[in-house]
């Protein structure tokens, strides 16, 4: 899924798994130059689908203030129902997420916590 805004393209890949979505995070940067172009398309995509979501985060080597303050507003646009699992951060983020302690708001699983057994 793309949106263009200003010279911007934010891309995601979107896979609707039967229980929850699985979106992976194309940037390698979430920062204030596309924060809010981030969390308008990402929360489009998750408000739309009312599914848990696994959001696949290896892909991104830098986030700041901003960047998480998208995250947050992601967040909060999902039902208390609904989970948002950040997947396979990169030391840098994880650094992000421990410092500002939102790794005791949001729920952090390295990538292999996602797949599921196939029969």
């Amino acid at each position: 899924m793309q949106e263009r805004k200003e010279g911007l393209i934010m891309q995601f890949i979107v896979e609707d798994a039967e229980s929850h979505l699985n979106i992976k995070v194309t940037e390698s940067r979430i920062d204030a130059a596309i924060a809010t172009l981030f969390k308008d398309k990402l929360r489009e995509i998750v408000v739309k689908n009312r599914k848990p979501v696994h959001l696949d985060m290896g892909s991104v080597d830098f986030m700041d203030s901003s960047g998480l303050g998208a995250m947050i507003a992601v967040r909060k646009s999902l039902p208390d129902n609904l989970a948002l699992v950040l997947l396979a951060l990169t030391p840098n983020v994880e650094r992000v997420f421990r410092l500002t302690r939102m790794d005791s708001v949001f729920d952090i699983q390295p990538l292999t916590a996602q797949k599921e057994p196939r029969e």
